[in-house]
């Protein structure tokens, strides 16, 4: 198509785009007075509007008010007569515009120019003959258009030549459309514009296209099965012409045919596409591979909306894809890889997992119910598992830093997820009773224990931290109690402690978690330990005023029997020094607090002793029954363990663990006649001079494998014993406040009452025990039904 090079008046519109439309209508109302008056036209609300008019004529203003804000109106002289047309002017105008329409169509040059085509359609516009030359026009535009659908009858064409031709044919007619309507523009913008029935030039090209071409049953279908093909082929991974396919899906958009035409059929391929897959994926590939694969899948259709498809297709192909490949295997995706992708720490994979899943309905809750239960499962292991039990607090610490980060970092924070995994914990770790609270007590003993150089300050402060996150979820926390307190006493009277700033913390943790009533005891012992450094204080001045000064340096710790674990009594033989600074320190003590009954117990006792061996003089630090032993060898080179027995007065059993750890341990000061690692009855001792260690002090443990074993049974049965008398002395305090109280609400409210687990059997034990002392008794006629008695 050529153009004039000349410069189009201002009345000739530039091509347009091909998707707008133009709304070129003035913003003022003009009404006719007589056909020789003058025009009044009211001034538009913005400022210096121009109006632009055929015969280019300026217009002169007068301001019909001179009070400011006043409406202008602007005073239009006559036009001039009407020139006188030949008789033949409308059909040869037709004729000249005809022949313009058909050079565009045809893409040839057109004799005239633009303006006195445009100059044409006006002057018939001014003579009445709108309608007409809006019908011829229609007409031209029409003819042409039914020719062009001859082309896609052609079956030699292969389906990409198809979608070019049918691309070259609807570009081709948009900017036909655009060059005819700049030329018809003054009938557009008058006489179409004015019957709201007629659709304008551009959307005649558009209603025309769409009805003689689109909406052919056979060209439609080969259009849209071939962009179908285009697309199947894209995701296949061949690359395809976006910019042939955007132009096509923007021309069926534009020609309102998109929804119908190809969108319906479009989610059906797809639905079709991505349910095959996703079944064959879900069995040929591993689940994180199989996200990987959806999640680019997702990423391809958002790119398609980006770069071809319409907008409004976004949504539906999303969830299309969404349900297909996710939707419909959320199940078995996590029961196949959810448990693989934890084990494995595959944080990636999980962050991608729930961002999918989050997309999809149903998704998150059903995540979150195979989470909870992957916690109780790998949690009930740990816990469940006596083989485990060494390491059981540090595998529950390393699970739960785990499954935080996982639901830190993979989950966002998630309130659910963080509140299932509290809930999992729970679940699982009072699965066992008693042991695990048991064992965190002793993991904190390990970490409070002097010698345990492993961490720092603040290191320690943090695992103490994470300690008492999984404290939290115990439900029997006397037993955390009873075991943590026994563990307590040893660090402090043996000395065992690594830093009384972390001792003192850890008090306060528990304080804050359980109440003042749980830590009341433990803090009577820190109490006791102080107080007994001040006693010390004053009977060392005591001991120098005596007449008599020993040569043992004497060290008692007063214990406050309420707060400290009960120990067995047992009476050794103890050296005659030993009985008179005991003697001298009970008269200092009870002259001070009349009143008080003092009970030494030798089990606690530890002492320095001074040892010369060959290789020269060393100190060793060992318990009261090792020191006594040991004392035995000042008097003679060799002793029977029967004799050493008699000797000492130290039980048999606690004797045999002794000897051990001084005959058969690392640093034998004993010699055991004939060698070998146990005790047995005939095995004679003497005193190793030839012992050689590079330590000057040296500090040698008593064994206590099975002592541990035996506190560990008596400490589990002392919390026994004292769980009765707490469902005991809460039965008595319900029945005593209630008078009358059925079975039923009686165990209802201990359940509320008490804070430790316990067993239906075992409170029906303890009623029964009740009633046979006389503190309540049942109903005559109720037995189900209990009443206190005063």
């Amino acid at each position: 198509m050529h153009l004039s090079s000349r410069t189009y008046p201002e009345k000739v519109v530039a091509l347009l785009s091909v998707n707008k439309l133009l709304n070129l209508a003035t913003n003022y109302s003009i009404k006719v007075i007589s056909p020789s008056a003058n025009l009044i036209m009211a001034e538009d609300t913005r400022q210096e509007k121009r109006a632009s008019f055929s015969n280019g004529m300026m217009p002169r203003t007068s301001v019909a008010s001179g009070k400011a804000g006043a409406s202008k109106k602007i005073v239009i002289k006559n036009f001039k007569d009407r020139p006188k047309l030949s008789e033949n002017y409308t059909e040869d105008t037709w004729l000249k515009l005809r022949e313009a329409v058909n050079a565009i169509q045809n893409s040839t040059s057109i004799k005239y120019n633009l303006e006195e085509l445009y100059q044409a359609v006006e002057n018939l516009c001014s003579y009445k003959v709108s309608p007409t030359l809006y019908k011829q026009l229609r007409q031209v535009c029409e003819d042409h258009v039914q020719a062009q659908i001859l082309q896609f009858r052609e079956e030699s064409l292969d389906n990409l030549s198809f979608l070019k031709r049918m691309n070259h044919c609807w570009q081709d007619h948009c900017r036909q459309t655009i060059m005819i309507r700049s030329i018809f523009l003054f009938l557009d913008r008058t006489y179409v514009l004015q019957n709201s029935l007629l659709p304008s030039i551009w959307d005649t090209g558009l209603e025309l296209f769409r009805t003689h071409i689109v909406s052919d049953i056979a060209v439609q279908k080969r259009t849209v099965d071939c962009i179908l093909e285009q697309i199947e082929l894209e995701r296949n991974g061949e690359t395809i012409d976006r910019s042939l396919l955007r132009s096509l899906l923007g021309m069926l958009s534009d020609l309102q045919v998109y929804k119908e035409a190809f969108e319906e059929q479009f989610l059906t391929e797809t639905n079709r596409l991505y349910a095959a897959e996703g079944q064959r994926l879900m069995q040929e590939r591993d689940v994180p591979e199989y996200l990987h694969h959806v999640a680019r899948r997702l990423e391809e259709e958002n790119d398609r909306i980006v770069s071809y498809l319409d907008q409004s297709t976004q949504k539906p192909l999303v969830s299309c894809v969404e349900k297909q490949l996710l939707g419909e295997h959320m199940t078995a995706i996590l029961q196949k890889g959810l448990s693989i992708l934890l084990d494995e720490n595959r944080v990636t994979e999980l962050a991608l997992l729930y961002q999918l899943f989050s997309k999809v309905k149903g998704g998150l809750p059903t995540l979150l119910q195979f989470w909870r239960e992957y916690i109780k499962l790998f949690g009930s292991e740990i816990v469940c598992t006596p083989e485990k039990d060494k390491d059981m607090v540090q595998e529950l610490l390393d699970f739960k830093d785990k499954m935080d980060n996982v639901a830190q970092n993979c989950f966002s924070r998630s309130e659910g997820f963080i509140n299932a995994m509290k809930e999992a914990f729970e679940t699982f770790i009072n699965k066992r009773p008693n042991k695990p609270a048991e064992l965190i007590a002793k993991y904190v003993d390990s970490k409070l224990r002097a010698g345990n150089k492993e961490a720092t300050e603040e290191e320690l402060e943090r695992i103490l931290d994470k300690i008492m996150i999984i404290f939290r979820f115990i439900h029997g926390k006397d037993v955390f109690e009873a075991f943590y307190k026994k563990d307590l006493a040893k660090r402090l009277l043996v000395g065992k402690s690594a830093s009384v700033d972390a001792e003192k913390s850890m008090l306060s943790k528990l304080k804050h978690e359980c109440g003042a009533a749980f830590t009341s005891k433990l803090e009577g012992m820190f109490k006791d330990m102080e107080l007994s450094k001040d006693i010390m204080i004053q009977f060392k001045q005591y001991i120098q005023n005596q007449s008599e000064p020993s040569n043992i340096e004497l060290t008692v710790n007063i214990l406050t029997m309420g707060y400290w674990p009960s120990y067995t009594p047992m009476d050794v033989h103890l050296p005659t020094e030993m009985v008179k600074l005991q003697e001298v320190f009970k008269l200092f003590y009870l002259g001070k607090h009349s009143g008080r009954k003092l009970q030494w117990q030798p089990t606690l006792g530890h002492a320095v002793l001074k040892a010369e061996f060959k290789e020269g003089k060393k100190e060793v630090q060992v318990s009261l029954f090792q020191t006594l032993v040991l004392l035995m060898f000042n008097e003679g080179e060799e002793f029977s363990i029967e004799e050493i027995r008699t000797a000492t007065g130290i039980e048999e059993g606690e004797l045999r663990r002794t000897l051990q750890s001084l005959a058969c341990g690392k640093a034998r000061v004993l010699n055991k006649i004939p060698r070998g690692k146990d005790v047995e009855d005939g095995d004679r001792f003497n005193f190793n001079s030839d012992f050689k260690h590079k330590l000057f002090r040296i500090k040698i443990n008593q064994i206590q494998m099975k002592e541990t074993v035996e506190e560990q049974v008596s400490t589990t049965e002392r919390v026994f014993q004292d769980r009765q008398y707490q469902i005991d002395a809460a039965v008595v305090r319900i029945m005593k406040m209630r008078k009358t109280l059925s079975h039923n609400l009686l165990v209802s409210e201990l359940y509320n009452q008490l804070k430790f687990p316990v067993k239906p059997g075992d409170l029906k034990k303890r009623i029964e025990s009740l009633i046979d002392r006389d503190y309540m008794e049942r109903d005559k006629e109720t037995p189900n039904q209990y009443h206190y008695v005063a």
